[in-house]
C-alpha cells in the first residue's frame, strides 16, 4: 500500500507553484558535495553566526560541516560556545518527559512503542496517574517544567493531552520552604490539524515538538510503513505550519540521528527547516533537538545503525546546529552518556534530569530500567540534584524559570529579545532567582553548597554589568530575592 493520505488539503497550500516542498533534497545534497572550504571563509561564517540573525543559509551550514582541520574545528566549537553564552548566558535549564502512553497505530522500524511490537507493556495514564506523575515531579524531584509525551494513537489525541495539561497545571504540592509546582508543559505528540492544534493552544501549552525524524524521503518511506498516518511524509513535515496557524507560539523540531548513515543531511534539513519557518512566519524554531539512536526493545533495525553517528560527529552536528540556527535553544538529552553531555552543554540551552521514561514511572519508583516499558534504554540516569551540582562544578547555572512564556515573551516578541542579545539578561536574572528557589526546597546538602556559592557569583557579575542591570532592576532583584528566601515563589522578571 502507497502512504496514506491524512489529511487531504493539510500541505498543498504550502506548496511551491511545482509541486515541490521546502526540502530540495538535490540543493542539499550539492551544497554537501562542495569542497572544503578555505579558512578565511569559515571565519567569516562564524563571525556571522555571532551577529545572531536569521539561520545560516544551506552553502554556510555546508562550509561548516565540510571542514576537518582540527585547529579550525577548535575554532568552531569556540564559536558555538560564545553564540549560547551571548544569546542565554550560562544558564541551563532542566525539565523531565512525561511518558503518558505507548499505545501507538504507527509502526516505525526503530521504536518500542510500534504497534509490531508485541512484547510491549501497553497502558495510558487516567487523570489521577497523571496528577500523581506531575505532583512526584514538582514535589519530590523539584521539576517546574515537563514534556508531555504520548504515541499516536485515537484515544491519547487532542481531547486526552488537552486534559492533562489542565490536570498538570492544577497540581501545587507543599515542599521544604514553599510549594512545587508545573509551570509550563510542552508536548511531544503526533502531527495534528488544526482545529486539535487549537485545542492544546487552549489548554496552555507550550512548546509544541514534532521531530521529523529523518529529512530523507526515501529513507523516511523505509522506515514508516505505507499503512500507518507517520507514513505521509508531508503531513508531518508541514505540522509547525499549522501550529503557527493555529496560534501556538513555540514550536520545536528535531531529527532522530543514526538513522540515516549520512548525518550532514540531517543537519541540513534541521537548518532549511528554521529557515522556511522564518521565511513563512517571522519566527523560528524556539528549540532544536538532536537525539541519537538507543537501543530499544521490540525494533527492527540492524545494531550497526546505533554506530552510525559516532561522539566525535555528534559533538560537529550540535557545534554547527548552535551556528547555524544561533538562536534557537538546543536540547540535548539523557539518550547520551554523562560524558558526551558534559562535551557539548556549553553549547546546548536545556537537558533533561531524573529521566524515566516507563509509563507512570515517576510515582511506580520501579528500579532500573525495564525495556518492555520503555520507548528505548537511556544512557543518562542521574538524579537532578546529581546533575544540578555537576553544572555548578561546570560553571553553569541551572535556571527554572519559565517567566518569559506567562510575559508575554514568546513567538515573534522572543525571537527579537533573543536576536538582540536582550533575553540573556533576563535568563541571568531569572536563572538566580528560580535557582535560590530550587536550592531551598530540594538540594542536597552538598549540592546547596555549590549552588549557593555560583549564586554569589552570578549577583557580583550582576551588580558588575551596571549598563544592563541598572540600580533599580538590581534593587528588585534584591527584595525578590529576599522574599524567596522567605518562602515566597514565582518572583521573576
Amino acid at each position: 500500500m502507497g502512504p496514506v493520505k491524512v489529511n487531504a488539503g493539510s500541505y498543498e497550500g504550502w506548496l511551491d507553484k511545482a509541486g515541490a516542498d521546502f526540502i530540495d533534497d538535490a540543493a542539499l545534497r550539492a551544497a554537501l558535495s562542495a569542497p572544503a572550504p578555505a579558512p578565511g571563509r569559515v571565519r567569516e561564517i562564524l563571525a556571522r553566526s555571532l551577529e545572531v540573525s536569521e539561520a545560516l543559509p544551506p552553502e554556510d551550514t555546508a562550509a561548516l560541516l565540510a571542514v576537518e582541520d582540527p585547529a579550525l574545528l577548535e575554532e568552531i566549537f569556540d564559536a558555538a560556545r560564545a553564540v549560547k553564552k551571548k544569546v542565554y548566558d550560562n544558564r541551563v535549564v532542566t525539565f523531565a518527559p512525561l511518558y503518558a502512553a505507548n499505545y501507538c497505530v504507527n509502526n516505525c522500524l526503530y521504536c518500542g512503542f510500534r504497534t509490531g511490537n508485541r512484547r510491549a507493556a501497553r497502558r495510558m495514564l487516567s487523570g489521577e496517574e497523571i496528577k500523581a506523575e506531575a505532583g512526584a515531579l514538582a514535589g519530590r524531584i523539584g521539576h517546574k517544567r515537563l514534556i508531555f509525551v504520548t504515541g499516536e494513537h485515537p484515544s491519547t489525541g487532542a481531547d486526552y493531552i488537552a486534559e492533562a495539561l489542565r490536570t498538570i497545571y492544577s497540581v501545587k504540592v507543599p515542599t521544604r520552604r514553599g510549594f512545587g509546582q508545573i509551570r509550563r508543559v510542552n508536548v511531544n505528540a503526533a502531527p495534528m490539524t488544526v482545529p486539535d492544534l487549537r485545542k492544546l493552544k487552549e489548554a496552555g501549552i507550550g512548546t509544541y515538538q514534532v521531530f521529523q525524524e529523518t529529512y530523507d524521503r526515501e529513507l523516511y518511506s523505509r522506515l514508516h510503513p505505507g499503512d500507518t498516518p507517520k507514513a505521509d511524509y508531508r503531513w508531518r513535515l508541514y505540522v509547525m505550519h499549522r501550529a503557527f496557524e493555529a496560534g501556538i507560539d513555540d514550536v520545536a523540531l528535531g531529527a532522530l540521528f543514526g538513522l540515516n548513515p549520512d548525518w550532514k543531511f540531517e543537519v541540513m534539513g534541521l537548518v532549511a527547516h528554521a529557515r522556511e519557518l522564518e521565511a513563512r512566519f517571522g519566527i523560528g524554531p524556539h528549540t532544536i533537538s538532536f537525539p541519537r539512536l538507543e537501543s530499544a526493545d521490540g525494533t527492527a533495525l540492524p545494531r550497526e545503525s546505533l554506530r552510525n553517528v559516532p561522539d566525535e560527529a555528534f559533538r560537529r552536528l550540535v557545534a554547527v546546529l548552535r551556528l547555524s540556527v544561533p538562536y534557537a535553544g538546543m536540547i540535548v538529552t539523557a539518550r547520551e552518556r554523562p560524558e558526551i553531555i558534559r562535551s557539548v552543554i556549553a553549547m546546548c540551552t536545556q537537558r533533561d534530569a531524573s529521566t524515566r521514561i516507563g509509563i507512570g514511572a515517576y510515582s511506580d519508583r520501579y528500579a532500573g530500567q525495564e525495556a518492555e516499558r520503555q520507548q528505548f534504554l537511556l544512557g543518562d540516569t542521574r538524579s537532578l540534584d546529581e546533575v544540578i551540582g555537576e553544572l555548578a562544578d561546570l560553571g553553569h547555572i541551572t535556571s527554572f524559570c519559565t517567566s518569559g512564556y506567562r510575559c508575554g515573551r514568546t513567538g515573534d516578541h522572543i525571537m527579537k529579545l533573543l536576536k538582540s542579545g536582550h533575553e540573556s539578561r533576563f535568563c541571568k536574572l531569572n536563572a538566580v532567582l528560580t535557582f535560590r528557589e530550587w536550592l531551598d526546597d530540594f538540594a542536597s546538602d552538598a549540592t546547596k553548597a555549590k549552588g549557593e556559592a555560583l549564586i554569589e557569583k552570578e549577583i557580583a557579575e550582576i551588580r558588575a554589568r551596571s549598563a544592563h542591570f541598572p540600580p533599580e532592576t538590581v534593587k528588585l532583584l534584591d527584595s525578590y530575592y529576599a522574599r524567596i528566601g522567605s518562602g515566597e515563589r514565582d518572583l521573576c522578571f
